[in-house]
């Protein structure tokens, strides 16, 4: 068995870019529009893993974007995406920064879950050892669901 991709359906399709690639560092592998099932396709990789999304088309997120309004439920209980990150702490004040809420902030040095703009749970975790403990993370609370 070999893992290929988890599919996220977004309500948004720039709005989801701008939050999985502008924010979280993931780029675009491939996109395929269908006009008689009237969806677009977007495939997105780490750029760790951009050389073997293309030559296998694995690990990636696929965002599946549905041209008519469709209405989703359950953010949560589809579970959380996980991504390594190079420095948690800023990861976190970036994303801050471009208005994303940190629903459990990184006050361990080494994970934090955060939302996309469709709602579902993203956890962040630093790469290698944990990070020294330090503010305004240590302090923060954990706000909504994660």
């Amino acid at each position: 068995m070999q893992y290929l991709h988890t599919m996220v359906r977004v309500h948004d399709l720039e709005q989801s870019l701008n939050f999985y690639c502008d924010l979280l560092g993931l780029q675009e592998v491939s996109r395929k529009d269908v006009e008689k099932g009237r969806f677009t396709l977007v495939f997105l990789a780490a750029p760790i893993d951009i050389e073997r999304a293309k030559k296998d088309q694995a690990p990636m997120l696929e965002l599946t974007y549905n041209w008519d309004p469709q209405t989703y439920r359950g953010g949560r209980n589809f579970g959380h995406l996980a991504f390594r990150v190079e420095n948690i702490y800023e990861l976190c004040q970036k994303l801050m920064d471009n208005g994303v809420i940190i629903n459990r902030p990184p006050r361990d040095g080494h994970m934090a879950f955060v939302r996309s703009p469709d709602n579902i749970s993203i956890e962040l975790l630093q790469k290698g050892d944990n990070l020294p403990p330090e503010e305004p993370w240590t302090s923060m609370e954990n706000i909504g669901e994660w």
